[in-house]
């Protein structure tokens, strides 16, 4: 079991819903990510998605393609995020996911990712672009380390949904709208319809996101769900002319008030 199974089963006891904030490891830079996660959790996180950066994000939007191009400026690379997850492994236990594309684990080398992942302490891998046919190819060796890949759904996927979520670990990352990453003023999804069919199928928790970035819409959406998502509301308060303090310090504060809602 993973610490994100563990946050849930803990989250469900307490009758709480999960807040899980996303941001680019290494924007503005590694030393305050390091801070940023810690200040987080002490905020109300109880999941930590981090962003692997890329070239090429395709299904990121415009204020998330700017973070990780910030990040991939200052040489950002995954060996120096997984060693700042190791560096988080000593003073914290919160979970923590990467979302990133799957050619960086291809590059890496899969079976030597994954075991660097959970020598570091990473619990769950979000990959945008790893579709279940691809990822029932490589079933085999993702059963072997203890690192939930977490599959994706849209209000689209339909008939796929059954496969897409069978055997999952970890939470179902339920996307609010199709499109990219990005902050949206309304959502036209039936998510009592989506939810409720995602939950015909597996027992997984289920976690709404892509563009959710109010206290109003998060408590809108909570009741459909197991918890949500915030991104790209956060990613945007980290593009500030300020200092990296009263950025932290500005985030946190936001978070703050998401949990507040979920609680």
């Amino acid at each position: 079991m993973t610490r994100i199974s563990e946050k849930f089963a803990a989250l469900q006891e307490k009758g709480e819903k999960a807040l899980v904030p996303f941001f680019f490891a290494g924007d503005p830079d590694i030393e305050t990510t390091y801070k940023l996660v810690l200040g987080l959790e002490k905020a109300g996180a109880d999941i930590i998605e981090l962003g692997i950066p890329y070239t090429d994000p395709l299904a990121d939007g415009p204020i998330n393609q700017e973070a990780a191009a910030r990040a991939l400026k200052n040489n950002v690379n995954l060996y120096d995020i997984l060693d700042l997850v190791r560096r988080l492994r000593k003073v914290t236990e919160v979970p923590i996911a990467f979302l990133m594309y799957f050619n960086c684990v291809m590059q890496y080398g899969v079976e030597r990712f994954l075991n660097d992942c959970v020598n570091a302490g990473v619990d769950g891998l979000v990959i945008p672009d790893l579709p279940y046919e691809e990822r029932i190819k490589y079933a085999d060796v993702f059963a072997q380390y203890d690192v939930d890949i977490i599959p994706l759904v849209t209000p689209v996927s339909g008939d796929r949904i059954k496969k897409i979520v069978e055997n999952s670990s970890g939470f179902i990352y339920c996307v609010t709208s199709t499109g990219t990453t990005g902050v949206r003023d309304k959502f036209t999804t039936d998510f009592e319809q989506f939810l409720g069919e995602v939950s015909k199928h597996t027992p997984t928790p289920r976690l709404l996101g892509f563009g959710i970035s109010t206290p109003e819409q998060t408590r809108e959406l909570k009741d459909f769900c197991e918890g949500v998502i915030v991104g790209s509301a956060i990613v945007k308060r980290m593009d500030t002319d300020g200092t990296k303090q009263d950025m932290i310090k500005s985030v946190c504060a936001f978070v703050s008030e998401l949990k507040q809602v979920l609680l």
